[in-house]
């Protein structure tokens, strides 16, 4: 690992392309750039550099990769796997003043913007104009879309609409070597050679840093209304998804929270009666009459699926008001105990119910609070493991491996959303495989001979 003096160095060198003032060394600024919302530990970098172009930035990777120094590629820092940490120390490479909407364009269909754009202000933009960009990670107010294509994220509207690599139709790509790649194509469809957009969709900044990202737009939905449906029990809650979706309904969200996460938003002021154990969440969005066909059946189908109660919220105000909460829910259940760990599995819709009781046997089994809530549509799980204890550490650790061990034994994957970074690294091979492995290597080796990127995350 190189030292903090060849990191200073380097740092020196990019002082003169870009200024002192976009390079900082101070030790009480760079805290900032040092973690990420993971359990990872935070690690202070050598420096922090804030390029403002893409040539700035590429100019950066060059220097860095002639000094032979780790660069942590950074955007809004809202990670969840430690993507962002810089885990070997090195410089910090953050995207914040690259933070242009360059252009929406509504006869495309399409806008293009720099990789330090919060996500919550393209919504804003795109929606004033009567466009829709679909993917709504909970953190949508702070995340960037660097970071969002980084990561592949995904968030509750993924059922219908899909996740961030399905919008992103082109990337300019800052290499290693100082070059920009471009890679991808303005039109919906384009199959001329390799999907090297694909590839560095959800790379986790190890490949490459995004400096210009084209993304796919689609009308925005004249109508939405959200259906709260309160269940006596998990597998009640579980058959009363599969009840959704057999019914033809194709909502835009099917969230489903078990009862601790039921009781963590009760505690945050939003108003349930007692005995409820389980609820849904369903969003549905279209024309006005399409809505509201689909909202009748919607709750007759719960209804039937035994749903002691079905709540319709039409207005903005109400549907906000259960929206923060939902959003709000990782930040509240941390609250709730001393330690806390999450993954975020991805099973089959099928095998659902018999994983939200496997979990729950698996944390009781360790002596811990388990609260699993989700976007059941897709089979995205966040499980989460509570305690108070530091003596149950051991047991949380051995419970997070039988939770990933569970949803591959259940033909799914160790993440749906939040990627690999350094938290889940010792998971992914028991996914791929030694031969997948050994090809994602050859192919970071070839785009990052050096290994300076993000070191220490995913492989």
């Amino acid at each position: 690992m190189p030292g903090p003096d060849r990191a200073l160095r380097a740092a020196l060198d990019i002082s003169r392309v870009l200024g002192d003032s976009r390079v900082i060394t101070d030790p009480d600024q760079l805290e900032r750039f040092g973690g990420d919302e993971s359990e990872e530990p935070p690690r202070v970098p050598d420096a922090a550099i804030l390029p403002r172009t893409a040539s700035e930035a590429a100019r950066c990777l060059s220097i860095a990769s002639e000094h032979g120094v780790p660069v942590t590629p950074r955007a809004g820092g809202t990670g969840k796997t430690g993507g962002a940490v810089p885990v070997e120390g090195g410089l910090v490479l953050a995207c914040e003043k690259m933070n242009r909407i360059k252009e929406i364009d509504a006869g495309d269909l399409v806008a293009v913007v720099e990789p330090g754009v919060i996500l919550a202000d393209l919504h804003c933009a795109v929606e004033d104009q009567g466009l829709f960009y679909p993917p709504d990670p909970a953190s949508l107010d702070s995340c960037c879309l660097g970071g969002n294509v980084a990561e592949n994220a995904g968030g509750p509207r993924a059922f219908k609409y899909g996740v961030t690599g399905h919008y992103v139709l082109r990337l300019d790509v800052a290499l290693p070597s100082g070059a920009i790649l471009r890679c991808g194509h303005r039109p919906v469809k384009g199959v001329a050679g390799y999907d090297l957009a694909g590839l560095f969709t959800g790379s986790e900044g190890t490949l490459g840093l995004f400096t210009e990202i084209t993304l796919r737009l689609i009308p925005r939905p004249r109508q939405v209304s959200t259906v709260l449906a309160l269940f006596p029990g998990l597998a009640d809650a579980g058959r009363g998804i599969q009840a959704v979706l057999a019914a033809g309904l194709v909502p835009r969200v099917l969230e489903i929270m078990d009862r601790e996460c039921v009781d963590t938003v009760r505690d945050g002021g939003v108003p349930l009666p007692p005995g409820i154990e389980a609820l849904v969440l369903t969003e549905l969005d279209g024309s006005e009459a399409a809505v509201a066909g689909d909202l009748e059946r919607a709750g007759e189908t719960l209804t039937r699926a035994g749903a002691q109660d079905v709540l319709v919220a039409t207005g903005t105000v109400e549907r906000d008001r259960l929206w923060r909460a939902r959003r709000e829910l990782s930040e509240a259940l941390r609250s709730r105990k001393a330690h806390k760990i999450s993954d975020d599995v991805a099973v089959p819709r099928s095998r659902l119910v018999a994983v939200l009781e496997r979990i729950e046997s698996i944390g009781l089994a360790h002596g811990l609070v388990s609260a699993t809530y989700g976007h059941a549509g897709d089979g995205n799980l966040h499980v989460t493991f509570l305690w108070d204890d530091p003596g149950l550490e051991a047991g949380a650790a051995a419970a997070r491996e039988e939770v990933m061990r569970l949803a591959l034994e259940m033909d799914g994957t160790v993440s749906g959303e939040h990627g690999i970074g350094s938290v889940n690294r010792r998971y992914l091979e028991m996914e791929l495989g030694r031969e997948a492995m050994a090809l994602t290597r050859g192919l970071k080796k070839l785009l990052d001979p050096a290994s300076i990127l993000n070191p220490g995350k995913i492989l």
